[in-house]
């Protein structure tokens, strides 16, 4: 029978090159969707301030779970273009992206709008277009601004690539389930272990990039608090 250490170099083994690459696409996929939804609220017109805000509450009041059966079970061409035996990775990486996208929008606008807005007036004084001000000025600031709770939504994108299981991926809460499943007097130890490796890769990125960033804007005048 499985030791305490067999268990937990088999979660890492078998899950966790998944929960990465499923926490790194579905948080890339959110960045780049939330930064496009934030600036059409921002700077977009009327017309794509109402898609975007509609889209960022459709997609919170979906449960991850529900959007990822959409996308493998309910609409399963979708991936037509992709292998088989890859489509429900394609599925829950779609289902991270789309949901993370409706709150890093939050975020990325949030931290937007937390720059004082003398700065593009300046920048306009300067020379410079509204385009060139927003690049170069408003977004660097707005990106700094925003780490704090970026690191937050990265713990919740990491967590929420546990779903995955519901699709037979074998990601790190799958091994521990399987490892339960093998072996009936397991189940407590093997859940544990999966616990605490998901509080190791939470826990310390935020507390590192969250509270050391925040600290430091303070430093420098940045983001009140």
């Amino acid at each position: 029978m499985p030791d305490l250490f067999d268990i937990f170099f088999y979660i890492i083994i078998q899950g966790l090159p998944k929960t990465l690459l499923l926490t790194a696409l579905g948080l890339f996929g959110g960045f780049m969707l939330g930064i496009s939804l934030a600036l059409m609220r921002v700077i977009g017109s009327k017309e794509l301030t109402w898609l975007a805000s509609g889209y960022e509450k459709l997609l919170r009041g979906i449960p991850i779970l529900v959007l990822i059966y959409i996308f493998a079970f309910g609409i399963p061409g979708i991936f037509w273009y992709i292998d088989l035996l890859d489509r429900p990775l394609a599925s829950v990486i779609l289902a991270l992206a789309l949901r993370s996208g409706a709150y890093q929008s939050q975020i990325f606008r949030g931290a937007i709008l937390s720059v004082n807005p003398g700065q593009m007036d300046a920048a306009r004084a300067l020379g410079m277009s509204r385009f060139q001000a927003f690049r170069h000025i408003i977004m660097p600031q707005a990106l700094r601004l925003a780490v704090p709770s970026w690191s937050n939504e990265y713990a919740v994108v990491i967590k929420d690539s546990s779903f995955a299981y519901g699709v037979g991926i074998v990601e790190m809460t799958k091994a521990a389930y399987d490892l339960g499943v093998g072996f009936q007097e397991l189940w407590a130890l093997s859940l544990g272990v999966v616990a605490i490796l998901y509080f190791l890769f939470t826990y310390p990125v935020a507390r590192v990039f969250g509270e050391r960033q925040s600290k430091k804007l303070k430093k420098l005048g940045m983001g009140g608090g």
